[in-house]
């Protein structure tokens, strides 16, 4: 239901500001929210020629969708729904390149997300995918392409070593981005953040468990304020 104030709803006030004070617009968390509600924002941003993300947006929420946002992309792997119309404020570029590394094939939700959040934000993006530490030649394949990287986001569960050894490797900042893929004792990704938290390669910054968008934002902030 509408106020009488436009674009502020009973179940959402929109920071329409956000890029202005942040340089990055908000972006809708899908999960909680009806095809309704999310219908709701996506024309609210539309109306004032802004792009708009959504992250965590389920497949049964995208389908719900699919005839109230024709223009909209939604992607199954990393579940998130994007605008595509032509806006008056496009998204600007970022200079810098982002290398978004996965350590297995069961990382890739968590991985993708980070890669379309860049993307989304105007970032370039290169991805390693599969390049875990059971198969150390597989990192070390491409580890001179992940060189040329200015910023490295590597996801990991189990033991969540990778963002380590990639950290000894590299020159440009790594992010850590553990997700909860693991047996038990991994305890959803516990193990993998704690793992990550105490690495002894210097300067390893960590996000929180399967949080693709947070690692995506904190690479899009190093690439607009680096200095050359």
């Amino acid at each position: 239901m509408r106020s009488s104030t436009p674009d502020i709803y009973e179940f959402a006030r929109l920071d329409f500001d956000r890029d202005r004070r942040t340089g990055f617009g908000e972006t809708v968390y899908g999960p909680g929210k009806t095809a309704g509600q999310l219908a709701e924002i996506f024309a609210a941003f539309r109306r004032k020629g802004r792009p708009v993300l959504a992250t965590r947006v389920s497949a049964e929420q995208a389908a719900a969708l699919a005839e109230r946002l024709p223009d909209a992309c939604y992607d199954p792997v990393s579940r998130t729904l994007a605008s595509a119309w032509r806006t008056r404020r496009p998204v600007s570029r970022l200079d810098g390149t982002t290398a978004v590394l996965a350590a297995g094939t069961a990382d890739l939700p968590v991985a993708e997300e980070a890669a379309k959040t860049v993307e989304f934000f105007g970032g370039r993006v290169e991805r390693f995918y599969d390049v875990g530490i059971a198969g150390l030649h597989r990192l070390l394949g491409v580890i001179g392409k992940v060189r040329k990287a200015d910023v490295v986001i590597a996801a990991a569960g189990m033991e969540g070593a990778l963002p380590s050894v990639v950290a000894g490797l590299v020159s440009a900042p790594v992010i850590a981005l553990p997700t909860s893929v693991g047996y038990g004792c991994g305890a959803g990704g516990v193990a993998a953040v704690l793992s990550m938290l105490s690495s002894c390669a210097e300067g390893v910054t960590v996000v929180n468990i399967d949080n693709g968008f947070g690692a995506a934002v904190a690479a899009c902030r190093i690439l607009r304020n680096r200095r050359a």
